[in-house]
């Protein structure tokens, strides 16, 4: 039994339903003031919004766009939640929202492990850091401060329009993602150069282009806390389960083997398995229950045949809650 450093995963991970009211309103039940806060509407034809302390919280990204960074609906970081402007996507009156928040480390500070100065947040505790640098349109590498290995980084230029180049250890560096897109796994060498992040930095090749601000968001797994991994679908509606080891709390997955979204669950969104209603981070569509799957005690298991969720190859990262043994210790299950 291996067991985890953390004790109450919503301490540093933390989905929070609200609802807009077409003015400003402040958002609270996080638990903490968070680094980031990725937000999408439920309903409707509404951009995903995502903020973070870094870039600061006025200065929003939509991971479904390739667009340049601008000012949106978000306001401040409070000390349980964030602050939100009127009349923005992220506040209409009468829609409900989901919104993810991360714990990292504040606005960050310098860092010198890479070739290229990079700003870094980071929470080496929960496996979160939130990285800033200027490209230089040659290959380098970048401080992330999370000293372990990242299992997954999320890449976006702020300054110019880009895709979010996606590096996932399934799929290892001489694969890319995009966020923003539905697209298999690409080889291509101008994105990760070919090489595995370390323990300190990870790298970048020639499409980082010189002169242009980027954002990465750098996760690494923690025991009975984060996985990141891949699974096979079995094209049945009594799907493959995937054990995590905890109890998920939010899931993405995105099969690699063909175009398909990336969907994302949360327990918060669910009601009673089966009824977890999926949002997709490439799109702006409104929340569907078509695509179903259980968050268990210990994994989650798909519920469709589709290939969104289980007739393939996919890549996931899950956070959730560790399980309690009668000692009352934090452990993963067996």
């Amino acid at each position: 039994m291996a067991f985890s450093t953390i004790n109450k995963s919503s301490d540093y991970m933390n989905t929070v339903l609200y609802s807009g009211n077409g003015t400003t309103q402040s958002i609270t039940g996080v638990g903490f003031q968070p680094d980031m806060v990725w937000a999408k509407a439920r309903a409707g034809s509404v951009n995903h919004a995502l903020v973070d302390a870094v870039r600061g919280a006025t200065n929003q990204l939509q991971p479904n766009e390739n667009i340049v960074e601008f000012t949106g609906g978000f306001v401040s970081f409070n000390a349980d939640g964030f602050s939100l402007n009127n009349n923005w996507n992220e506040n209409n009156t009468g829609v409900n929202y989901a919104s993810w928040n991360w714990l990292a480390n504040g606005a960050g500070s310098s860092n010198t492990d890479g070739s290229i100065t990079s700003t870094v947040s980071a929470n080496t505790t929960s496996g979160f850091s939130i990285v800033k640098w200027v490209g230089t349109g040659s290959n380098a590498t970048i401080g992330h401060g999370l000293g372990v290995k990242p299992s997954m980084i999320i890449t976006k230029p702020t300054s110019h329009t880009g895709s979010w180049y996606t590096y996932h250890k399934s799929t290892d560096a001489t694969d890319f993602l995009k966020l923003n897109d539905t697209d298999a796994t690409a080889d291509n060498a101008t994105i990760w150069n070919d090489t595995e992040p370390t323990t300190s930095v990870f790298t970048t090749g020639t499409a980082f282009d010189s002169g242009r601000t980027f954002i990465a968001y750098c996760f690494a797994e923690i025991s009975g806390y984060s996985k990141f991994s891949s699974y096979t679908g079995n094209g049945d509606a009594d799907g493959a389960f995937v054990y995590t080891g905890f109890r998920p709390t939010m899931v993405i997955c995105k099969r690699t083997s063909a175009a398909d979204p990336w969907v994302i669950m949360d327990s918060k969104r669910e009601g009673y398995n089966v009824a977890n209603y999926q949002l997709v981070a490439d799109t702006n569509g409104a929340e569907s229950s078509n695509v179903r799957a259980d968050l268990l005690s210990n994994g989650f298991k798909a519920r469709s045949g589709s290939g969104e969720v289980n007739d393939g190859t996919y890549i996931y990262m899950a956070f959730g809650q560790p399980i309690i043994s009668n000692s009352g210790v934090c452990a993963t299950a067996r």
